[in-house]
């Protein structure tokens, strides 16, 4: 495939082997207007938006990647396979399967479980219900949150297909099953492209809500107050 991609519109050497993906374009697109210098903007394609820029110095990109594993899926992938990125940190929000996680509260996730189908139908033989992030990475990230004094929670997480389950007590089993501490939706899909093209992967995620307790944040807050992970993750560069 050629550059540009179906879906990514960037010119070579737009993007910078580090990119950092949060779900929502507009997320990507504050982190960009309040954290990184001399930015450009290298795609604007279905405003799925994204921005390359120095952070202290060092180049640093940030993207959209959407809801969800066939989204997160294209983009990474094409990221990863044709734009030359080295190494991909999905920063999202995520839903606490247990009382011990509040909100706010900064995840790095060890493994990813899912009942998806996404990683046997990208690779045919594939048919793990884990996938897993780079260790070299997630090592990275916590000793960057111990320099920045910023706590975090180590564990497996669940990426569903699904947000709006017929039975959400699920996540009971679930936890008791697989020790999955929360729930979100793309870093099964992240993991195994990584896997697949020999590059790198992680997933920092902020508690948004709770399925134990039925707190929640706005989405306003999930937009724009989920700092924490965000300096964790720019301190790569």
């Amino acid at each position: 495939m050629s550059i540009p991609t179906p879906h990514i519109e960037a010119k070579k050497d737009e993007i910078a082997p580090l990119v950092l993906m949060p779900g929502d374009p507009l997320r990507a697109k504050m982190i960009a207007d309040t954290f990184l210098d001399d930015v450009i903007q290298f795609n604007t394609v279905r405003n799925m938006f994204g921005y390359t820029g120095s952070y202290k110095g060092k180049r640093v990109s940030v993207m959209g990647s959407g809801m969800g594993m066939p989204s997160i899926g294209i983009y990474s992938f094409e990221l990863f396979a044709f734009y030359g990125v080295e190494k991909i940190v999905r920063i999202g929000s995520c839903g606490a399967y247990t009382k011990d996680l509040k909100l706010y509260d900064v995840l790095l996730a060890e493994r990813a479980y899912s009942e998806s189908s996404y990683a046997k139908t990208q690779s045919g033989s594939y048919d793990s219900i884990y996938t897993y992030p780079s260790i070299e990475l997630n090592r990275a990230i916590e000793e960057n949150a111990k320099q920045l004094a910023i706590p975090i929670t180590k564990g497996t997480i669940h990426s569903s297909d699904v947000f709006y389950r017929e039975n959400f007590e699920d996540y009971q089993t679930i936890f008791a099953d697989h020790q999955a501490i929360a729930v979100e939706m793309e870093a099964f899909a992240l993991f195994h492209n990584a896997a697949m093209t020999g590059k790198q992967a992680a997933c920092l995620l902020t508690v948004s809500d709770s399925l134990v307790t039925k707190e929640a944040t706005t989405s306003e807050e999930r937009q724009t107050a989920f700092t924490k992970m965000m300096e964790i993750a720019l301190s790569l560069a």
